[in-house]
C-alpha cells in the first residue's frame, strides 16, 4: 500500500497512557493519562501559593510525582499565566492557575499549558489534554506506552537533583531591623529573580500541633517558603530560635539551624562545643563561686586577663584586667552584680587585631583584619575599628571551617586571633553583619548565601523500593 498525504508516515504514536517529563518543572518522569476528552492538560500540584509582584505574579506548588509515595516531594514554582474556570469530568468545576511548561516525550518537546489542581486520588499524577497534543499525534486508545518507558527510579538518584532548574523562590529574611545585612540579601534575591520578604521575628507566632504546625503573622498563617534567612538579634535569642524551630517542623530549609544559632549565643556552651572538637581559642576558665576567684585566674595563666561577660556583643561587657588586683575588682563587681561571665588568657601578640572569615556552605568567602581603634583592645567595627582584606593562612582557614562546622552554621562569621601558637578562635556568630566585610573586601557575599540557598533547596533524592511490575 503506497502511503498518502492522509496517512503520514512521521505520526507520532501515543497509547492511553505516556511516560512523560517537565524539565521545566524538575519532574524528569511521570506517568499521564491521554484524554482527548479534555481540553486542558492538568498536574498534580498541592499547597499552591501565589508569589511575586502583580505585574508578573508567579506561583509555588510541590508535586508527588509518583503515587503512594508521598515522602518524595518537588517543590515547584513557575510565571502564571492564566487562571481558568475548568470542569472536571465528575462535573466539578473549580478556579485553576494555569502555567506554561516544556513537554518531553522521547526525543520530542513542545510547550504546552497546564493547570494545577490535586489529583491525589487519580491514578495517574497527570493528564495530557488535547490542546497539549500536537497534530501528528495519532492515538492508540487501546493500548499504552507506545513512546520509550522511563523510570521512577530517577528520583532515587542524585539525577533528580541535577535535573531541578533554577527556579524562582520565596525566601523570608527574619530581622526586625532595616540595616545593610536586610537590604543587601533583599537586593540580591530579587536580582536572581526571587521574591524575598523581611519578616519581623517578634510579630511571629506559632500553632503547634501534630496535624498542621503553622507560622501566623499580622493574624494571616504565613505562606511556604523555600528557604528563610534568620538574622535573629542577641536580644530576642529565645523567642528567636523557637521561631526558627516552628519553621524547621514545618520542612523549611533555614539558613541557619535554631540549635547552631543557641550554641552560638550562648558563650559558656560555645567554648565547651569548640574544645569538643580541639579547635583553638584562648585559655578559658568559669566559676560560680566567689571563693575559686584566685583559682579561676590560675587556670587562665598570668595578668593581663580578659573578663567577659556571657551575655556580651559587640565588644559590650568585655573588660582587660592589666594586672591581677584589676582582675579581682573586675571579678567581685560582676559577682555583685550576679553576672555570668568568663576568664580568657589575653592573647599580647594579637596587639588588638582579629581577623573575620565569613564562612558560607562550608567555605571561607571573605576574610577581613579588624584592628581596634586608638587604646582600645576590642577590634569591634561598631566600637570605632577600622577594616582591611587580609590574606589567611590555610592553617586559619581550617580553623574557621572547623568552628562553623562545629555549630552546623552555614553561614557564620569566625573571629580569630594570630598567636604564637597557631589561630585561636575568639566566637563564632551566626548573624554576621555584611557591610564590614563586602566594603572591605569588595566581595558579593550576599550572592554567596544565595548560591548556597539555591543548591540546598533542590530536591532530595528518596529510598528506593521496589514497585510491582505492570
Amino acid at each position: 500500500m503506497t502511503d498518502t498525504p492522509e496517512t503520514p508516515t512521521d505520526m507520532i504514536r501515543f497509547g492511553w497512557e505516556e511516560w512523560v517529563s517537565l524539565p521545566d518543572l524538575g519532574l524528569p518522569a511521570l506517568r499521564a493519562k491521554v484524554d482527548t476528552g479534555a481540553r486542558t492538560s492538568a498536574l498534580h500540584a498541592f499547597d499552591i501559593e501565589t508569589f511575586g509582584s502583580a505585574s508578573a505574579p508567579k506561583v509555588r506548588f510541590t508535586v508527588h510525582p509518583v503515587p503512594g509515595r508521598e515522602d518524595l516531594v518537588i517543590p515547584c514554582s513557575a510565571r502564571i499565566v492564566d487562571r481558568r474556570q475548568v470542569t472536571s469530568s465528575n462535573g466539578e468545576s473549580e478556579m485553576r492557575y494555569v502555567i506554561a511548561s516544556t513537554l518531553r516525550v522521547g526525543d520530542e518537546s513542545w510547550r504546552i499549558e497546564l493547570t494545577l489542581t490535586d489529583r491525589s486520588s487519580m491514578a495517574s499524577r497527570m493528564l495530557l489534554g488535547r490542546e497539549a497534543l500536537k497534530d501528528h499525534i495519532t492515538i492508540v486508545a487501546t493500548d499504552r506506552f507506545q513512546q520509550p518507558k522511563m523510570s521512577y527510579d530517577v528520583y532515587t538518584t542524585a539525577r533528580v537533583r541535577s535535573a531541578a532548574p533554577n527556579r524562582a523562590l520565596r525566601v523570608a529574611v527574619l530581622s526586625r531591623e532595616d540595616n545593610y545585612s536586610t537590604r543587601r540579601l533583599v537586593e540580591e534575591g530579587e536580582k536572581r529573580g526571587h521574591t524575598v520578604e523581611v519578616i519581623d521575628t517578634t510579630r511571629c507566632y506559632m500553632a503547634i500541633n501534630a496535624m498542621a504546625p503553622e507560622v501566623h503573622y499580622d493574624g494571616k498563617r504565613l505562606p511556604r517558603y523555600d528557604a528563610v534567612i534568620p538574622r535573629i538579634g542577641a536580644s530576642i535569642t529565645s523567642y528567636g530560635t523557637a521561631v526558627i524551630r516552628q519553621f524547621e517542623t514545618i520542612g523549611t530549609f533555614c539558613l541557619n539551624g535554631s540549635d547552631g544559632i543557641a550554641a552560638s549565643r550562648d558563650k559558656l556552651y560555645a567554648h565547651q562545643l569548640m574544645a569538643r572538637h580541639k579547635i583553638g581559642m584562648p585559655n578559658t576558665a568559669f566559676a560560680a563561686s566567689p571563693k575559686d576567684t584566685q583559682s579561676l585566674m590560675r587556670l587562665v595563666g598570668t595578668a593581663p586577663l580578659i573578663v567577659k561577660l556571657l551575655e556580651s556583643t559587640q565588644g559590650k561587657g568585655v573588660v582587660l584586667a592589666e594586672t591581677e588586683k584589676a582582675a579581682e575588682s573586675v571579678i567581685d563587681a560582676f559577682r555583685g552584680l550576679k553576672a555570668n561571665f568568663l576568664v580568657q588568657d589575653f592573647v599580647k601578640e594579637a596587639a588588638g587585631e582579629d581577623i573575620r572569615c565569613l564562612v558560607v556552605g562550608g567555605k571561607v568567602v571573605a576574610s577581613m583584619k579588624r584592628t581596634g581603634a586608638e587604646g582600645d583592645f576590642r577590634s569591634n567595627l561598631h566600637r570605632g575599628g577600622q577594616a582591611s582584606v587580609v590574606r589567611i593562612t590555610k592553617e586559619e582557614r581550617d580553623t574557621a571551617l572547623r568552628a562553623a562546622r562545629s555549630f552546623r552554621l552555614n553561614l557564620a562569621g569566625v573571629d580569630l586571633l594570630r598567636s604564637e601558637t597557631g589561630p585561636k578562635v575568639l566566637e563564632v556568630n551566626s548573624s554576621p553583619g555584611l557591610e564590614g566585610i563586602e566594603t572591605a573586601t569588595r566581595k558579593n557575599v550576599a550572592e554567596k548565601v544565595y548560591d548556597h540557598i539555591e543548591a540546598k533547596v533542590r530536591p532530595a533524592p528518596v529510598r528506593r523500593r521496589i514497585e510491582p511490575e505492570d
